[in-house]
């Protein structure tokens, strides 16, 4: 799966913990519209933009206390901002399972509880200091430790940080700061046979059941052939393969998709001569900021935004007729930027 996104050849064996460290690939975040505007400007460069992905080694039932290669697994996974859980829904006898039998409900069951274990501890830890400091008297320690034991509570009663409920800012800034494994938001891949790909299966059936509530995006993916695409060397021959499969696109261009929703992702445009390229920003960032992603200096000397909305740049077909039309918008700080503006920055430094 990890090969399929990435496009790396990480070992993937037919054994358990065939992952020790972890391998770091970087993914092009497929998107038609950047391929329509360099159409138009036709530039000597095309740039995606990118995400970075982590595999890292498996877990099994004891990993919070060290089994495995549990502390490791829980590091790596304490530094990324999103997970990506992927659940084997197929059967093989050719691919030995760790557990012996192919159950993703219990599979996924294991790693909730191992991520709720190490939470757990987590806020164990910052408890016994939070009630030091409300020895103090002080009411903000006080209601510091109050929102760590309803915190507490919840996570005990066998639910993640995710599906807490945070009540105002101070409490977010508290809940932010503990960094807790299962705040972090998820997507599930069931990873299913050639012929699962479209319908599901039994398994794939009784998972979507069993993380109803979690209101988690679930994808169908085979990873096999995932991997058979990415190995083939022309577009041509991919879509052909995909057409042949009754696919219109690969599977982990949808996951892709999904991480960048997930991670609550946008992307605007910088177009010219020289290159065309995507970038990535958090939905809501306000135009100095997303002038700082490309350069520290656009930000410190930002004086305005030349904001054209996407639609109108495929719409009019170049920048010049966009602005003889006078649909660019000329913005200042507090312009929030939009999914698809194609930008230009001014600033001076």
């Amino acid at each position: 799966m990890f090969n399929a996104l990435t496009s790396a050849k990480a070992l993937a064996a037919n054994y358990p913990f065939a992952t020790k460290d972890p391998n770091l690939g970087v993914i092009t975040v497929p998107d038609p519209r950047l391929d329509k505007i360099a159409s138009l400007v036709n530039p000597l460069k095309v740039i995606p933009t990118t995400i970075e992905i982590l595999d890292i080694a498996g877990l099994i039932k004891g990993a919070s206390k060290g089994e495995g290669l549990g502390n490791q697994f829980l590091a790596n996974i304490r530094e990324v901002n999103a997970i990506v859980h992927v659940v084997r829904c197929f059967e093989d006898d050719n691919v030995i399972h760790v557990d012996g039998n192919v159950d993703p409900v219990r599979d996924k069951e294991i790693i909730d509880m191992e991520l709720l274990f190490k939470d757990i501890e987590t806020l164990e830890k910052r408890l016994d200091r939070l009630k030091k400091n409300a020895k103090s008297a002080e009411k903000e320690a006080i209601r510091a430790v109050e929102f760590a034991e309803r915190l507490m509570k919840h996570l005990e009663g066998g639910k993640s940080a995710r599906s807490f409920h945070v009540e105002n800012e101070e409490e977010r800034e508290l809940f932010q700061d503990l960094w807790l494994l299962t705040a972090k938001p998820i997507l599930y891949v069931c990873n299913v046979d050639e012929g699962a790909v479209q319908t599901g299966n039994a398994h794939t059936e009784r998972f979507r059941q069993a993380v109803a509530d979690e209101n988690a995006e679930i994808i169908l993916i085979s990873a096999g052939i995932e991997a058979e695409i990415a190995e083939l060397e022309s577009k041509e021959e991919r879509m052909e393969f995909l057409s042949d499969m009754g696919l219109d696109e690969p599977g982990v261009n949808k996951v892709i998709r999904a991480c960048y929703h997930l991670l609550n992702l946008i992307t605007y445009f910088t177009a010219g001569e020289k290159e065309a390229r995507a970038w990535t920003i958090v939905r809501g960032t306000k135009a100095p900021q997303a002038a700082g992603v490309i350069h520290t200096d656009f930000e410190r000397g930002f004086i305005r935004a030349e904001v054209i909305k996407y639609e109108d740049y495929i719409k009019y077909g170049s920048e010049a007729a966009v602005k003889e039309a006078g649909k660019m918008g000329i913005e200042g700080k507090e312009y929030v930027v939009g999914d698809g503006d194609v930008m230009h920055f001014r600033f001076n430094v």
